[in-house]
């Protein structure tokens, strides 16, 4: 069964609507370079600076200048740190540009080099390294970055679950190891630790959707709304898991509860017009 696009546009609408971070993760496909690019050729930070420099007019060019000026300019860590913050707001507010708000964002981290600095910048990166229609030249940007911090975390703070998760999630999404097992022992080292940590469950089950491991994708979604019976993410995930094995009524029943549990609109028409292509 050929995989449906329903969930890439759902989890858009919604994300758009809570904002799930500064800049709304469906704005990532909206590609700093040519999307045949970073479809096809290596990503790298420069090439993405460049290819988003592209997009603007005159006007926000030299905003841009006037801040990149300041970043030269700067002679302590903390200046620099202040024209970071700005060239961060600038990419997500002014210009809504998701891969240079990230790199920016990755840039002060490293700079401040502090457990919550680090760890922020690498969850912004993991968000969006696990989206459904992320390229893979650029998912391995992302992975490749999001490592760094967290490695660097780690050290700092060993025995931070959520930073073994999401290194474990860049070797399982990034592409920057031919050995996904290396990033399964790391998430399920700290899930046999704690079954209740759902968003290792979560990790974990996204992998296994990923990998055509469907059925026990289903068992750990399944986990997750138990312990979260509002995790609209597992539920929408777990009805394409569903329908992905044709098993059409789970897929139309848990559709159906996520088109109740949304409040947003254009979200609940999405899972409407689903269940209606599902019940043909």
């Amino acid at each position: 069964m050929k995989k449906p696009q329903f969930i890439v546009v759902f989890l858009g609408l919604l994300l758009l609507s809570i904002l799930y971070f500064l800049v709304p993760k469906s704005k990532k496909i909206e590609s700093s370079a040519s999307s045949q690019t970073v479809a096809n050729e290596a990503v790298s930070s420069q090439s993405i600076l460049d290819g988003a420099k592209l997009s603007l007019n005159s006007e926000q060019k030299i905003a841009l200048l006037s801040i990149e000026n300041q970043l030269v300019a700067s002679k302590t860590v903390a200046d620099s740190l202040k024209v970071y913050k700005k060239l961060i707001q600038y990419w997500s507010d002014s210009v809504q540009r998701i891969e240079p708000y990230l790199y920016y964002t990755y840039s002060a981290a490293l700079l401040e080099n502090t457990e919550k600095s680090l760890t922020f910048a690498a969850q912004l990166l993991v968000n969006n390294l696990t989206t459904p229609d992320a390229p893979p030249a650029l998912q391995k940007w992302m992975a490749s970055n999001a490592k760094v911090l967290l490695e660097k975390a780690l050290v700092i703070n060993p025995i931070n679950d959520t930073s073994k998760i999401n290194l474990g999630a860049c070797y399982l999404f990034g592409n920057i190891s031919d050995n996904p097992m290396q990033g399964i022992l790391k998430v399920k080292e700290v899930v046999d630790k704690n079954p209740q940590n759902t968003y290792g469950q979560l990790i974990l089950a996204l992998g296994g959707k990923k990998s055509g491991q469907y059925e026990k994708a289903i068992e750990r979604f399944l986990i997750i709304i138990k312990l979260e019976p509002n995790n609209i993410e597992a539920m929408v995930n777990l009805a394409e898991c569903y329908e992905l094995t044709n098993q059409k009524n789970s897929a139309i029943q848990w559709y159906t509860v996520v088109r109740e549990k949304v409040n947003i609109p254009a979200a609940k028409e999405a899972v409407t017009k689903r269940i209606q292509e599902l019940k043909k």
